[in-house]
């Protein structure tokens, strides 16, 4: 169980979504940036869509109420257990009655907690996630806030501690360059404003939220109206109203629309969306299908090596100080392979250098 004590800025239960329900008009919700939700459940060993605490912009305080296994991934909120700085992108193991904490983000805007088992909230139409909108999902259909108690599942499998390769971790900017695939409706709009679309910068107004980011800048010409006969609206459509400035739709998105939309943001890079601040600028790169294919197939490369690679943790006693070192195992590799070569190491820096390793512990 985790227990809060302060709420932070906006911070909710979220999961992979709610899908099958948007033709009764009930939006997919969800983690907005999927890519950090997926590596956060992978590095804890839960399954991809199980649900976890999405925190945006300003975090909260949490009691850690039992020993739990953890990762954060996203935003860095700058994160504290007890007063002392943890990292990103890799698992921790928490003991109970610990405060984790959360302060303002330094970059990206958007981080998520993930717990070994997952969030325990009532399932509705199939998902974990909050819509806030509706008031339902999630805990209570609303935001956390000071003294609810978030129950989790139950997991009994052995921890694996993991980490995202350094290489692999996205860097979040407050330029950012989307990718887009162009329609469906783009022969509504004129030659000189597919040009400013694709040539101007955009500034994300402080009316975006996870329903859409609305957008200022180069004025987008329709051939005559914005308005086409409803259809349906894919996450990441780009639909220009009559003042030709753009809104690109997320995850509340309505499931149809009636503006044209003049293209399609790839979903390899939601995410980028997901980690930018109100006021952050935006431009748009033209990219084929087999772009939008490869981009895609370059992030789920990033998320199986979380999975074929894990780390043996060690705490070494040097001189009277403890240091903690990772060892990473390649797949399939045990610990017992790691230890032999791990201690010649350090005998051999002992000799060189005049150390006393007093222990080594797992």
């Amino acid at each position: 169980m985790i227990e809060v004590v302060e709420g932070g800025l906006l911070t909710t239960v979220q999961d992979i979504g709610r899908n099958g329900y948007l033709r009764f008009g009930v939006p997919e919700s969800g983690a907005m940036d999927k890519f950090s939700f997926r590596a956060a459940n992978i590095l804890v060993g839960n399954t991809q869509d199980a649900a976890c605490i999405e925190m945006v912009i300003i975090g909260p305080s949490l009691k850690i109420l039992d020993n739990l296994t953890i990762s954060l991934t996203g935003a860095d909120l700058t994160p504290k257990i007890n007063g002392s700085s943890i990292p990103l992108w890799e698992s921790i193991d928490v003991l109970s009655e610990s405060i984790l904490e959360f302060g303002t983000a330094i970059n990206g805007a958007r981080c998520y907690l993930a717990v070994k088992g997952g969030i325990d909230v009532p399932v509705v139409l199939g998902s974990r996630s909050t819509y806030l909108r509706g008031g339902f999902g999630g805990f209570e259909g609303r935001a956390l806030k000071t003294g609810d108690r978030i129950n989790i599942l139950s997991d009994d499998t052995q921890s694996v501690s993991r980490r995202l390769p350094e290489e692999q971790v996205p860097v979040y900017k407050r330029h950012h360059i989307i990718r887009v695939i162009m329609g469906p409706q783009d022969d509504y709009f004129t030659e000189e404003g597919i040009r400013s679309f694709l040539g101007g910068v955009y500034c994300i107004k402080d009316q975006s939220d996870s329903m859409g980011y609305r957008l200022s800048g180069p004025q987008i010409e329709h051939k005559s109206s914005a308005d086409i006969v409803s259809d349906g609206v894919p996450l990441g459509a780009i639909q220009v109203p009559g003042d030709g400035q753009p809104i690109i739709l997320m995850t509340d998105r309505g499931p149809t629309g009636g503006y044209a939309k003049i293209a399609t943001v790839i979903s390899a890079d939601i995410y980028k969306l997901a980690q930018a601040f109100p006021g952050d600028v935006v431009s748009f790169q033209n990219v084929t299908l087999d772009d939008a294919y490869m981009a895609s197939n370059k992030q789920e490369a990033s998320l199986n090596m979380i999975k074929v690679s894990s780390i043996s943790r060690f705490y070494i006693q040097v001189n009277g100080d403890v240091y903690e070192v990772d060892a990473e195992l390649e797949s399939g590799e045990k610990d017992d392979r790691v230890i032999p070569p791990f201690v010649t190491s350090l005998t051999h820096l002992q000799k060189k250098y005049d150390m006393e390793v007093q222990s080594i512990d797992k």
